[in-house]
Formats: structure tokens, sequence, C-alpha cells
């Protein structure tokens, strides 16, 4: 037995293509989020940037580990802000 073969809306597509080049997210990640194969996200990518010109310059290699290692960096000083509030917050109830 063969599984229908399942239909998606071109807004559905966009919407996922959009995702993909926003947050530079990997094609994997977003197809499984979604339920959707790879390839299939991968070839309406390829589609959605020839329809729609390309909407940001491509990344080399380098400039995606720097872009992650910045990603990266904001995180843990999010986190270390977030931590730093807390303790501010501890210490100035203990001294009242």
């Amino acid at each position: 037995m063969t599984a229908a073969r399942r239909r998606f809306t071109q807004e559905f597509k966009d919407k996922l293509c959009r995702e993909v080049i926003n947050t530079s997210k990997p094609i994997k990640d977003v197809a499984t989020a979604y339920g959707v194969g790879a390839e299939s996200l991968r070839n309406w990518l390829n589609r959605y940037r020839e329809a729609n010109g390309a909407t940001e310059a491509d990344l080399t290699v380098s400039e995606r580990a720097r872009l992650k290692e910045l990603e990266r960096e904001v995180q843990e000083l999010r986190a270390e802000t977030a931590f730093l509030k807390k303790a501010s917050a501890y210490f100035a109830r203990e001294q009242r």
C-alpha cells in the first residue's frame, strides 16, 4: 500500500520558506518541525527565491559560522542578564 500524496497550499510553502530565510534555521529543522520532507522544502525554497528574487544576499560559510557564534553569544548574555537581575533583586530584599 502506498500513502496518499499530501498537497500543501502555496501560502504554507511560502511561510516555511520565509521562516528558513528570516531565521537562518537549517532546512532540515524547519521541515521536521512542520512534518514535511527536507528535499521538498529545499525545492520550494529554490522556487521561492527564483520567484521573489534574492531577498537576502547569500551568506558565505564563514559568515554563517560567525552569525551562529554571535547568536550563541547573545543567548549567553541574555541568560547572564536574567541571572544578575534575579540576584540583585534577592540582595535588595535581603538588605531591607
